[in-house]
C-alpha cells in the first residue's frame, strides 16, 4: 500500500489565484489546473506521495489536499475505508 495525494475541491481555491501546490510539487506534472473546475487537479499517475504539496496547502491555512491510501492492486481507500475506484496508478 501507498499514499497518493488528493484534492479537496470544495476546498480548493486555485479560482482564486492559488497554485501553491502546483508551483511546489517536485514532480513534473503531477499536479495542474483543471480549468473547467477551477481546482488543482493531480495526475495519480505521477504522484510519489511525498506529501510535499499537503505541507504547502495547509501552510496556507487551505487544507484542501489529503493523502490516500491506495492498495498494491491501484485501488484508492476512500476516507470511510471501502474502496474506491482508480485507473492507473504509481506502482513505484
Amino acid at each position: 500500500m501507498y499514499n497518493i495525494a488528493q484534492v479537496i475541491d470544495e476546498k480548493c481555491v486555485a479560482k482564486k489565484g492559488c497554485r501553491l501546490c502546483i508551483m511546489y510539487c517536485p514532480e513534473a506534472n503531477c499536479l495542474d489546473l483543471n480549468v473547467t473546475k477551477m481546482v488543482a487537479e493531480v495526475n495519480i499517475s505521477r504522484c510519489k506521495g511525498c506529501e510535499l504539496c499537503v505541507v504547502v496547502c495547509n501552510a496556507a491555512k487551505h487544507n484542501a489536499i489529503e493523502m490516500q491510501a491506495v492498495t498494491s492492486s491501484g485501488t484508492l481507500m476512500s476516507h470511510k475505508g471501502e474502496s474506491a475506484g482508480l485507473g492507473q496508478a504509481y506502482q513505484g
